[in-house]
């Protein structure tokens, strides 16, 4: 005990002569401290978020087995969790390539010109097509990714990789062409996939009026939190899912608000802290 206050008096003594070392570790904390707030926001309701509740717990129940002394189950906690880890990556692979693929994407620092581009194409594009569509009643169902993956059903389409436009979106959609059938999923700036299987919700609140296409836009939004848009082919009308929520009969005008409140990142000029010196002086 003597020891470790010798120790502990010459750390700080050592700390407080460089007052410089006090602020590179606690840049170094912030540093951690906001990644790990950045990662959980990312995680917060998907999929992975509950796996690594479950991963957490599992390390303090193997703490507190090495607290108590468990010998044989610290040792099989401790390979449990050494093959764990590869197992993890293997099993949620298409979940970390989105992950990287969007901490790759967020330099919108120094480049929210081209960020609200795409948005206001992508909402634009949207907008065009459903207003061709509509009152042509062709049937349209469109997927766009948010947060978390869609990964297990973009692997069951057709992949395209094209740039989003409404004439393509139309094209996609005309009946009796081969693509028309299933779903369009949008995965950043570009259209992923066309003939995707989305999951049928099993809801019975759901009206018998609402059809095959309503049914899968409301399912999707039961498993992820993706922005889901149908054209109904019987009658024209718009409906948009997310989230669980799922409005319909929407007019042009409410489409629109809805879409650029949910896509359109607001982006906040601030005035420059040269600007409000001058202006006080």
């Amino acid at each position: 005990m003597r020891n470790l206050t010798l120790i502990d008096a010459k750390f700080w003594a050592t700390l407080f002569e460089n007052p410089w070392e006090i602020v590179v570790h606690l840049l170094d904390i912030l540093i951690v401290a906001y990644f790990i707030y950045r990662l959980i926001r990312a995680l917060a309701g998907t999929k992975i978020m509950s796996l690594i509740q479950g991963v957490v717990l599992f390390i303090l129940l193997k703490f507190v087995a090495e607290w108590i002394g468990f010998t044989t189950i610290t040792y099989l906690m401790n390979q449990v969790i050494t093959y764990g880890v590869i197992a993890g990556v293997v099993i949620f692979a298409p979940e970390i390539r989105t992950g990287l693929e969007k901490f790759g994407r967020t330099t919108q620092v120094f480049m929210q010109t081209q960020q609200a581009s795409d948005e206001e194409k992508l909402v634009k594009a949207l907008l065009k097509s459903v207003a061709y569509m509509s009152p042509r009643k062709i049937g349209a169902l469109i997927a766009i990714e948010r947060t978390q993956t869609l990964q297990e059903y973009i692997s069951t389409g057709i992949p395209l990789n094209a740039d989003i436009s409404n004439q393509l979106l139309i094209n996609i959609f005309i009946p009796n062409t081969p693509l028309h059938d299933g779903a369009v999923i949008i995965r950043g700036n570009k259209i992923a996939t066309a003939c995707s299987y989305l999951p049928l919700s099993e809801s019975m609140a759901i009206s018998k009026e609402f059809g095959t296409r309503h049914r899968a836009a409301i399912g999707l939004s039961e498993n992820s939190d993706a922005l889901t848009i149908v054209v109904s082919e019987e009658t024209g009308g718009i409906s948009i899912t997310s989230k669980g929520e799922f409005l319909h009969d929407l007019s042009k005008e409410e489409f629109e608000a809805i879409l650029r409140e949910q896509l359109i990142t607001e982006q906040k000029t601030e005035e420059p802290w040269y600007h409000k010196i001058w202006r006080r002086g």
